[in-house]
């Protein structure tokens, strides 16, 4: 490594240690009277995580985390480990639910499977599920009868699922979004608003109505913040991104009143994603910034913002 690099990535470094502490957006937010029941749960990712599932839920919980999202797994070892992981560390639980194939039969068959054992009389009762679904390529029927798999899995078993505003996925963008929840009035989100800035190229402010359809109809957020040309800035303690950050910040404030006023509960993600959702530097693959720490700066923000 050069003197040039190594200088660089020291000081890319220290200026990540110094955005560290916690300072709220300059913006306030109005919170509303909490009615009774309303509360707010944030979970972390164990996407990038480089470590074991007991490694993993022990540091979220030192972190202060109130649980974890992870991807449903049919393996019994992985689920053994993953329920003692939960319970030593008195961490809640969300799964992750999709189907893979480009294949709507097999997708839709896959997607079943995993929701029906998911949503099981399992040793750990999740929180909810998030769902990846359906394609951006199904026909609007197609998707609409996944979402309506869901719901009766939802229905029977007394475990919210919803539907992540996602690339690639049925709800990949502002408008086709707002046709599903015209369509199904059950519909619960969850909103990774991210992926639509990207999508749209933009900070939606010509959607309005989409997006409001939206935050009304969100019950758990993904908090990464994303731009118009990518899902995710590099780091959101920068402060060329305060704009977006402020512009993220007021769409999760509209949820959180919801909720507030409702008295309903509300879980958070703080998702921002390794190398190569993370930006790194050409040729080697170094992430320009942390992203545990920001995860974790993202849970201090929430907290501060949003209270317990």
């Amino acid at each position: 490594m050069n003197i040039e690099r190594r200088n660089f990535l020291r000081q890319t470094s220290l200026l990540g240690a110094a955005f560290c502490l916690p300072a709220l957006p300059d913006f306030a937010f109005a919170a509303a009277q909490p009615k009774s029941g309303f509360k707010l749960s944030i979970m972390a990712t164990n996407w990038g995580y480089p470590g074991s599932m007991a490694e993993f839920c022990a540091a979220a919980k030192n972190a202060g985390y109130d649980g974890i999202e992870v991807w449903w797994s049919s393996n019994t070892d992985t689920q053994q480990e993953l329920y003692r992981a939960l319970k030593e560390n008195h961490l809640s639980v969300g799964y992750l639910c999709a189907g893979s194939s480009s294949n709507y039969e097999k997708h839709a068959a896959e997607f079943e499977t995993n929701l029906r054992a998911a949503t099981a009389k399992n040793e750990v009762r999740p929180l909810y599920i998030n769902c990846h679904s359906g394609r951006d390529y199904f026909t609007f029927e197609q998707n609409a009868a996944l979402i309506e798999m869901t719901m009766r899995y939802s229905r029977d078993t007394g475990i919210p699922v919803y539907h992540e505003t996602h690339r690639s996925r049925m709800l990949f963008a502002a408008h086709i979004t707002r046709q599903f929840i015209t369509a199904k009035p059950d519909l619960r989100l969850t909103l990774d608003i991210s992926h639509w800035c990207n999508v749209h190229e933009s900070l939606l402010q010509d959607q309005p109505e989409a997006v409001a359809a939206a935050l009304s109809r969100t019950s758990h957020i993904h908090t990464r913040v994303g731009h118009q040309e990518g899902p995710q800035v590099n780091d959101p303690r920068a402060p060329e991104w305060a704009n977006t950050v402020k512009q993220h910040f007021t769409w999760w404030d509209q949820v959180v009143k919801y909720h507030q006023e409702a008295g309903k509960s509300l879980t958070m993600l703080t998702e921002f994603g390794p190398a190569d959702y993370l930006p790194t530097l050409p040729y080697t693959r170094q992430p320009v910034a942390n992203q545990w720490d920001i995860n974790v700066y993202m849970l201090q923000q929430l907290r501060q913002r949003y209270g317990k």
